[in-house]
């Protein structure tokens, strides 16, 4: 397996990708210049004192994840930028983004720890940016991100440019999960995942138009969504639309038999400002599509990665409400 790209195998078996993104509380993305080790916050340019603190918030098993970031600009920067993504409570669009600009990278720990300690760091600015998309190129994790990541950020990033979208920021970054899936991407402040990009999907993605079942292949999931309820959201995503990126949501797992095999899974949607949904679906273990894979290039041992399918579905009648301005 060494000499083979467990991105081309992905592809190869038409693995499904749905149910694949994670679940953060926060995201902390920390500019910094490239290269980046393997172990990315050992790198050259990361300081101790945050090295120091990322182990201390792994360590305590915090639903944080920590990540380094680069673009075109950043050796040239006079600034470090930090970015603080809090997912939103309740029913939501995603994350909430709160964005510092820095005098040193040495600066970063102690912003992140007032923030943790729930204190709202002075620094804290407003831009007109309205998404930031991360786009893993962390080849010394996994050589997939490298040999797809690259090429995918370059032309993305000339993609970006050429439709003028000045709300819109692309990075490089660190491992994010999900190697095989090649090249592989996080659309912030929602939240969603996306794998096996090309530059046609990642221009409907961009600009939400096109056909939206072109994303059927490429859509990982929603991350502020439990992983077996985001095969849920797919299929209610493909049948709206792309209106259903307007709409705000919330879901949880009501049931589940002891084995996992069958769920009873439950989502509510906002559409507009007046009206609210709440379907619930039977979400099974889809045998057919469940399969053995190596989940990177190094892997030395094959994993099963469990696949469910919506088996049933409904609309929640009494929990339609329709609501007042």
């Amino acid at each position: 397996m060494s000499n083979i790209f467990c991105s081309d195998y992905t592809r190869k078996v038409e693995e499904d990708i749905i149910g694949s993104a994670t679940d953060y509380q926060t995201y902390i993305l920390v500019e910094c210049p490239q290269p980046w080790l393997k172990d990315a916050f050992s790198s050259r340019w990361v300081p101790n004192n945050l090295q120091m603190l990322v182990e201390e918030v792994y360590k305590a098993k915090l639903p944080i994840r920590f990540l380094l970031i680069a673009n075109d600009l950043t050796h040239k920067a006079d600034h470090t930028t930090l970015l603080i993504y809090q997912k939103q409570e309740g029913l939501s669009h995603g994350y909430l983004k709160h964005e510092f600009k820095l005098t040193h990278i040495e600066q970063v720990a102690g912003v992140v720890k007032q923030w943790l300690w729930g204190k709202r760091p002075e620094s804290d600015i407003e831009t007109n940016i309205t998404r930031d998309i991360l786009v893993c190129t962390h080849g010394s994790y996994d050589k997939c991100c490298a040999r797809y990541g690259n090429s995918f950020y370059f032309h993305a990033n000339a993609t970006i440019a050429n439709l003028q979208l000045e709300n819109v920021r692309i990075w490089q970054s660190t491992h994010i999960g999900g190697h095989r899936f090649a090249p592989t991407a996080i659309d912030l402040p929602e939240g969603r995942y996306y794998g096996l990009l090309d530059q046609d999907s990642f221009l409907s993605i961009l600009t939400r138009t096109g056909d939206i079942q072109s994303l059927r292949k490429v859509y990982r999931g929603w991350g502020i969504l439990p992983p077996v309820i985001q095969v849920l959201e797919r299929d209610l995503m493909l049948s709206h639309g792309w209106s259903w990126f307007n709409y705000r949501v919330a879901a949880k797992i009501l049931e589940q038999s002891l084995d996992n095999n069958t769920m009873l899974g439950e989502l509510t949607f906002e559409q507009g400002s007046s009206s609210l949904y709440t379907y619930r679906a039977k979400l099974i273990k889809d045998i057919d599509r469940t399969i053995n894979v190596k989940s990177s290039c190094s892997a030395n041992q094959t994993a099963t990665i469990v696949k469910y399918a919506v088996a049933d579905l409904w609309l929640v009648t009494e929990n339609i409400l329709t609501l007042s301005k």
